[in-house]
């Protein structure tokens, strides 16, 4: 699909630290632009300004809102999520009402939307399971340990399900970790952010297990671009990997932030857990392939952007305190 038939992209989770970054280059690249999401944030404010774009708050699962935020576009991309890895197991019913079945309603709505494609974020860091070889290709077989990939997993057969019936075209891309400047060093979420913050804080690091655990982190904005590329789009793969494809241990990932903030981490160690994989590494070979897309930010690039990140936010901070402003107002 030609970005000059498109002639309104949704974007569903446009207020997450991955939407506003997309929400940001559809704009630069400009596209209009329609959010979806449940909250505002500070992220999308500062994007109010730089082109067509329009806002959508409410609940995922109120049908006539999704209804009504669906109609006129020609492409959605959605990066919803209301669960985590680490907390899915522990209702895998809420899990499945909020974002199995919403995203069935989504594509129920679509049928007679006119909304041609759906690009879906899923997670090659979960669907797959333990790795019974290493890079993990998109062939492996799919057998998630937490709820949150079997609902990933789910939606993807959802996804073909409704091409075969209906002709709604969609790319699913599979993430390995994705981190960046916008992700909340206090999420539950998303280690690289977190241990940076505390890293420089001086607050422990929390590591589960030994830390040999290898996992394959990506720069957001690699993220964003494979998924402006899926939109464009033509051929005949529908799910691609995307990962750096390469791995690295967490006891390597706190090593890297200490020589880049400048700080010793202190490590705090405890129990492996049960849906944590010993090791998860993308082959990105097929995205390369139909995409043309290839990783670009290294892991050590992408922490010295987010160490920089904190760095302006803190004196930014400093600032407004001295002047009566907040933080948000420089935003």
């Amino acid at each position: 699909m030609s970005k000059e038939k498109i002639v309104r992209c949704l974007v569903l989770g446009g207020a997450g630290f991955i939407g506003a970054d997309l929400v940001e280059r559809l704009l630069d690249e400009g596209y209009v632009v329609r959010v979806f999401d449940k909250k505002q944030s500070p992220f999308l404010a500062t994007l109010l300004s730089k082109g067509d774009i329009e806002c959508i708050h409410g609940d995922f699962r109120d049908k006539g809102l999704l209804s009504n935020a669906i109609q006129g576009c020609d492409i959605a991309f959605h990066l919803i999520g209301s669960t985590l890895p680490k907390t899915s197991n522990d209702d895998p019913l809420a899990d499945i009402e909020s974002n199995l079945m919403g995203t069935v309603q989504l594509l129920e709505l679509a049928r007679y939307s006119g909304l041609k494609r759906i690009i879906f974020m899923s997670s090659g860091g979960t669907v797959y399971g333990e790795s019974t070889q290493v890079p993990i290709d998109e062939d492996h077989p799919a057998n998630p340990i937490t709820s949150y990939g079997i609902v990933k997993l789910a939606i993807e057969k959802y996804l073909e399900l409704y091409r075969h019936l209906y002709g709604l075209e969609y790319v699913v891309l599979r993430a390995s970790n994705v981190y960046g400047e916008r992700q909340m060093a206090t999420a539950t979420q998303g280690a690289v952010a977190a241990f940076i913050q505390q890293a420089r804080n001086g607050e422990p690091i929390e590591i589960w297990g030994d830390g040999s655990a290898v996992r394959d982190y990506i720069h957001v904005s690699d993220v964003v671009d494979a998924l402006i590329r899926s939109a464009r789009y033509t051929g005949r793969s529908a799910i691609l990997n995307i990962g750096s494809g390469h791995g690295t241990r967490i006891d390597e990932l706190v090593g890297i932030i200490e020589v880049i903030t400048g700080k010793t981490a202190v490590r705090k160690r405890g129990g492996a857990r049960v849906f944590d994989v010993r090791s998860n590494i993308l082959a990105c070979d097929r995205a390369y392939v139909e995409l043309g897309w290839l990783s670009k930010i290294s892991l050590r690039e992408g922490i010295g952007k987010i160490h920089r990140s904190f760095e302006t936010q803190s004196l930014v901070g400093e600032i407004g305190e001295l002047k009566g402003f907040s933080r948000h107002d420089f935003r």
